[in-house]
């Protein structure tokens, strides 16, 4: 017989964190801004690198395994994680960043959005590491990639409810927004550390962190407009064209009871 647990809608409360993803938002946030208020060294990019790889694994595993003891998710759940981070990990290199057209993001969006933002931190972060090491894209770089991607995931689990058409519309503009916040935290991960130049475009350690923020902005918009722009395109087009039914497809597949995301409902599979 089917038991009523099997059977159950679920609907999970807006916004709703564990206590590893809040962790992960903070040292995220930690790794990116400390040079607005500690002054950077010549070579702190790749000195850190190492230090802050090493926290982004720690921090999905232990996203993964408070899901696991918290009964959301189970083999299941990470055998879909392992699927959908392959998939991303084969469309990675068929779009290179040409443009800034990047076809991996669409997926781990509608995957945190279906399955909620611990499963979209996760699905980023081993994303963009397992398509690094295919594509030779290891650098100091990485784990600050891997972070964002993840933070990708993490916020497209926490959107407000919504369904149907104006869901869809609700995550493609979360893409275009997620398309731009990606792009200026890469861009501001490496930008401190380039002194020297005396522009008015350059990181000045002596100002206040207001004033670095505004010389970032400019800095920004002058390199980086255009490959943001088309990466919020991207995002935009194939979740506007493929996210109704890959949304399905993920709710469908949502077989723990606390699994489904804000606005999300999941039905759990008989059980006989």
């Amino acid at each position: 017989m089917t038991s009523p647990r099997a059977r159950a809608l679920v609907e999970r409360p807006a916004g709703r964190l564990s206590a590893a993803l809040v962790v992960a938002l903070v040292v995220g946030a930690t790794a990116f801004g400390w040079p607005l208020f500690l002054r950077p060294a010549s070579g702190m990019p790749s000195q850190l690198a190492p230090t802050v790889f090493a926290v982004a694994l720690v921090l999905v595993l232990a996203v993964v395994l408070a899901e696991l003891s918290g009964g959301r998710m189970d083999s299941r759940t990470l055998a879909m994680l392992g699927v959908l981070a392959a998939v991303g990990t084969v469309l990675r290199p068929l779009s290179a960043g040409t443009a800034g057209l990047e076809l991996i993001f669409f997926v781990i969006i509608l995957a945190g959005r279906a399955l909620g933002p611990s499963f979209g931190f996760a699905l980023g972060t081993i994303t963009m590491l397992t398509s690094a090491l295919i594509t030779s894209g290891v650098g100091p770089w990485l784990p600050y990639q891997m972070l964002c991607a993840g933070f990708v995931g993490l916020f497209a689990g926490v959107l407000p409810r919504a369904s149907g058409r104006s869901e869809i519309v609700l995550v493609a503009a979360y893409g275009v927004v997620s398309a731009f916040a990606y792009g200026w935290l890469m861009d501001f991960s490496f930008w401190p550390f380039a002194l020297g130049d005396g522009t008015q475009l350059s990181f000045d350690p002596t100002a206040a962190p207001l004033a670095n923020l505004h010389r970032f902005v400019l800095y920004n918009l002058a390199t980086s407009m255009g490959w943001n722009l088309g990466r919020a395109v991207a995002n935009a087009v194939l979740i506007a064209l493929l996210g109704p039914r890959l949304l399905a497809m993920f709710r469908r597949s949502a077989r723990t009871v606390d699994l489904a995301a804000p606005g999300s409902r999941a039905i759990a599979a008989p059980v006989e």
